[in-house]
């Protein structure tokens, strides 16, 4: 499937411009025929891969049900569906040499599937200098490594760990330049204090893919919430796609944490509330 044919009238485009997709953290008992055919039955045009199986070892997934780049390809083909990244566990500031050989098996899953972004969190706490000198240090690995192999596949960070404000994450961009983000809108609401509008302004050039979920806030920034259903808590979904309106075309996906909270309700659940909730 091409990249025209999900930015024109394929399943999950919105007028807005940006492509619905969803992450299989919220289904992770389901195998890649079973994720896109829920992506399918959803009018979602895209996944994101995490779990599948009951398993974060994608390559090791795979290889145990013994398919191969091709069959992984036809099944997200056949149901229309188009993988637009894969996540992995890697932390840009402190990763262990364990962790990136773990990365570099999903970056040749990636590449003979033809994914062309890999999930790498941030990792780290204060966003200092210290954090941004090992996260700048990482990249220029990975960027190495890349041009070495020739790797089409590229990476994303999301804001997840040090980079929870606008203001953490431009200081990263200072010391990576060129560095894509996947911005966690979530995080930097319910952890950073920020209103999604506010953070997409200062932060929108650098953002390749965005994650959504909704829950109900805590008493302040950080404090402990709950997840609720899409259009039933508090985050400023409405907001956020105001702000997006005309100015951005990739994927906003459902990050649903089933695999992590199990006591949450099924993704199926959570897309008929986003639907029956115009949510997004």
């Amino acid at each position: 499937m091409s990249q025209d044919s999900i930015r024109g009238n394929s399943p999950g485009t919105r007028p807005a411009g940006y492509v619905r997709a969803f992450s299989t953290l919220g289904c992770p008992g389901l195998d890649l025929a079973g994720a896109c055919a829920l992506a399918r039955a959803h009018g979602i045009g895209a996944v994101e891969l995490r779990v599948l199986g009951g398993s974060v070892d994608l390559p090791a997934y795979f290889r145990g049900l013994g398919m191969d780049a091709e069959a992984i390809r036809s099944v997200a083909g056949a149901a229309g569906v188009r993988i637009v990244a894969i996540d992995t566990s890697l932390r840009l500031i402190d990763g262990t040499r364990e962790d990136r050989e773990k990365f570099l098996e999903m970056v040749r899953l990636a590449e003979a599937i033809g994914v062309a972004r890999l999930r790498v969190f941030d990792g780290g706490s204060k966003a200092d200098a210290a954090d941004m000198e090992r996260a700048s240090e990482a990249v220029r690995w990975w960027r190495l490594l890349r041009a070495r192999h020739a790797w089409k596949t590229d990476i994303m960070v999301e804001t997840h760990d040090a980079l929870v404000t606008s203001a953490a994450i431009l200081r990263f961009a200072r010391a990576a330049p060129g560095a894509v983000i996947l911005w966690d809108s979530h995080h930097t609401w319910h952890k950073g204090g920020e209103e999604p509008a506010a953070t997409w302004r200062a932060i929108g050039k650098l953002v390749a893919h965005i994650h959504v979920k909704d829950s109900v806030r805590g008493a302040g920034p950080g404090a402990p919430g709950a997840y609720a259903l899409p259009g039933t808590g508090d985050f400023p979904m409405a907001a956020l796609r105001a702000a997006l309106k005309g100015g951005y075309t990739g994927p906003l996906s459902l990050e649903w944490e089933r695999h992590w909270h199990p006591e949450i309700a099924p993704l199926e659940d959570a897309l008929r509330s986003a639907a029956s909730t115009s949510w997004w």
